[in-house]
């Protein structure tokens, strides 16, 4: 079954009202990264109110939406002081969308299970899937659209819509820096940890916090050509462990965190799909300390392996591959877009297996130009930070280490970052031999 997905791939330049485009708030963990953090407050030394809340117009141009504008909005605390809602509503042109969330609100203000969900619905002028037709075979001398050698060219695309929602129940073991509470609470001065202390080793049982996740997601894409109408849905579920001993979730300076996770989708609903796929997930921040011209120095690196068991490649005759039992090319071991390989178009690559790796340096600069500046004293930006990074990695139709380490596709980039109001907005420029990409999100993409 063919799927399809938008993206925000930019090969030209992003035109910004403002640089906190709060649209990427409520669609910031559709993508990659592990779907679960540390439970938190925070409290600004800047700001004693038990709320932090944003509206924010934002405009943005890319080749495939045009040009689209929109408000978006959050508040942290509204209800409980960890959680936060947020939604967003944009058009123009033959784009429109709507997105609502809620995030880490506990359940009858129990002490460890925590709910989120999120949704959005929205039309698109252009959808493109590097992934074959459905029950199309890829010949041995054309390799199948979207494995690790296809052309750049070879895709399809359409205007059509994009929907997809997901729920998802966390509960925080009791063990390690969670034993007592669940929740962790962090005193900031200028977006640092007042308390900035070293952090304990790796010991899952004495520090750090233990997550459990259970989450269903559902995608739905209906595409539309002169050739007729496809459409195709994913219910999937989704189990995971998220073990975190960073020093402060939202910014990471030093410890580590790892994800194990095993996602199954059966044919039920409108799926008809049935496939399998298990991933592992590891960061670790190493903290350089200050300088004259910056408060802090950070190197973060962070490596991601995914299988899928259930992928079958079968061979006719002629040599012919047809693939099956396969998750769809936006799910599963899938590299290039908002958070890994990010000089790639979204979803540009997708086979059985994937390795990939990234390092950056995070550089968060002691000045802060708007800090005296009254009339934006609503964006409550405590610091800007310039990252440089690369990333390297691919998919492939095996495990076997001589073939998952071999012909990486590689990339490289800068980025200007800020926390305002609480969260990590991130602007990336990055480059690969398939072009410049712009990509505006939030929150460290690990």
């Amino acid at each position: 079954m063919k799927m399809v997905v938008n993206y925000y791939f930019v090969k030209t330049s992003v035109s910004l009202f403002l640089i906190n485009a709060m649209l990427m708030v409520t669609i910031s963990a559709v993508q990659a990264k592990p779907p679960s953090q540390v439970k938190f407050s925070v409290q600004r030394q800047e700001n004693t109110k038990p709320r932090e809340s944003l509206i924010l117009p934002y405009a943005f141009s890319t080749d495939d939406m045009g040009t689209v504008i929109g408000v978006g909005a959050m508040a942290t605390g509204l209800y409980q002081k960890q959680m936060t809602v947020a939604g967003t509503l944009y058009g123009g042109g033959e784009s429109t969308g709507l997105a609502l969330s809620v995030w880490d609100y506990r359940i009858l203000d129990s002490e460890r299970f925590f709910l989120s969900a999120i949704g959005m619905v929205g039309e698109y002028p252009l959808l493109r899937a590097y992934a074959p037709l459905p029950g199309e075979s890829s010949s041995p001398t054309s390799p199948r659209a979207g494995a690790n050698d296809s052309s750049f060219d070879d895709f399809i695309q359409a205007s059509g819509s994009s929907n997809w929602w997901e729920v998802k129940l966390e509960y925080v073991l009791p063990w390690g820096s969670a034993e007592k509470h669940s929740m962790a609470s962090y005193q900031l001065q200028g977006g640092l940890l007042i308390d900035d202390v070293q952090q304990a080793d790796w010991h899952p049982f004495n520090t750090g916090t233990s997550i459990l996740i259970a989450r269903q997601f559902n995608r739905y894409q209906q595409y539309r050509n002169e050739e007729g109408e496809l459409s195709g849905a994913v219910h999937g579920l989704e189990l995971g462990l998220l073990y975190d001993n960073t020093d402060f979730p939202v910014n990471p300076s030093q410890g580590s965190s790892q994800y194990i996770a095993f996602s199954y989708n059966p044919q039920w609903l409108e799926s008809k799909n049935d496939w399998t796929f298990i991933e592992l997930e590891a960061s670790k921040y190493f903290s350089l300390g200050a300088t004259s011209f910056a408060k802090q120095n950070i190197i973060a690196v962070n490596a991601w392996l995914g299988y899928s068991p259930s992928w079958q490649n079968t061979l006719d005759d002629a040599g012919n591959s047809l693939v099956s039992n396969n998750a769809p090319f936006l799910e599963g071991a899938t590299l290039g877009g908002m958070y890994r390989l990010r000089g790639y178009r979204q979803n540009r690559f997708h086979d059985k297996a994937v390795i990939y790796v990234t390092a950056e340096y995070r550089m968060t600069l002691d000045y802060n130009p708007i800090a005296n500046v009254r009339w934006l004293n609503f964006l409550h930006l405590d610091w800007l930070q310039t990252v440089f990074y690369v990333e390297g990695g691919r998919v492939s139709p095996t495990f076997h280490r001589d073939t998952l380490l071999s012909d990486w596709k590689t990339d490289v980039g800068i980025s200007l970052r800020a926390l305002t109001a609480g969260i990590v907005v991130r602007l990336d420029f990055t480059r690969s031999n398939e072009g410049t990409s712009t990509w505006l999100m939030v929150g460290h993409p690990f």
